[in-house]
């Protein structure tokens, strides 16, 4: 499931990419497919940064890659190991809903970036997150600890407080709320519901086969009920 739409941004061959908070590496995995740039995939979840290791060799042996380079690194956003402005694009996706010290890691993500690049960031969307949050009291805490809901207007003020212009925004993955909503009316941890299992078949499905019809369905979808904004941020030269 890929958040951030790669079209929008003026990536070069040469350019280092920094996936912060990277999981298992879908993003991390879709930037090495990119025309010879170096990615940098960190985490702090050992297991996570693993099953990206996994996914990236993976891509090395069939070849589905740009032919340039991928690492990764165990990292805490808070006190990134990242040399100043050693990065030409910055991603962060889903990640700062669940850090308490918020501004911290937005001075820690801006410090690695190169000025006159791009900071691309991602969270869940205030609406669709509220509902998860009114259908279930354990919800935050079974989506690996989620400590706020923001509002557009705070992320977008976290980062413009710092001199950071936003240049584009976009709403993503409107098919996955009502999945979310439906897992939280019948407990956000459980996988034994047949509905549940249905959807998440559908959502797979999806994902692999990319078919016009529910890629029509998401772009309408999208303005009302995409479950994650996404923020492209420029840090002036």
């Amino acid at each position: 499931m890929i958040t951030v739409d790669f079209k929008r941004l003026s990536i070069r061959p040469g350019f280092r990419i920094l996936d912060m908070g990277c999981g298992p590496g879908r993003h991390s995995c879709a930037a090495y497919e990119l025309d010879r740039v170096r990615v940098v995939g960190a985490d702090l979840n050992h297991d996570d940064l693993k099953e990206a290791a996994g996914r990236l060799a993976f891509h090395d042996r069939l070849g589905a890659h740009g032919g340039g380079s991928w690492s990764l690194s165990t990292a805490d956003i808070l006190n990134l190991p990242f040399a100043d402005a050693s990065f030409d694009l910055v991603i962060c996706s889903e990640v700062m809903e669940h850090i308490p010290d918020h501004e911290r890691a937005a001075d820690e993500l801006l410090r690695v970036l190169k000025p006159g690049r791009d900071l691309v960031v991602s969270v869940p969307r205030y609406l669709p997150e509220l509902v998860c949050w009114k259908l279930s009291d354990t919800y935050f805490n079974a989506n690996q600890g989620h400590v706020r809901i923001y509002r557009e207007g705070e992320l977008v003020g976290l980062f413009r407080r710092r001199g950071v212009a936003l240049w584009s925004r976009h709403h993503a993955h409107a098919l996955h709320s009502p999945y979310w909503w439906l897992k939280c009316l019948v407990g956000p941890t459980r996988e034994d519901v047949p509905a549940v299992r249905l959807y998440h078949r559908f959502l797979v499905w999806d994902m692999m086969k990319k078919p016009r019809l529910t890629r029509l369905a998401d772009r309408i979808l999208n303005p009302a009920i995409g479950k994650s904004i996404v923020l492209y941020l420029h840090k002036p030269a």
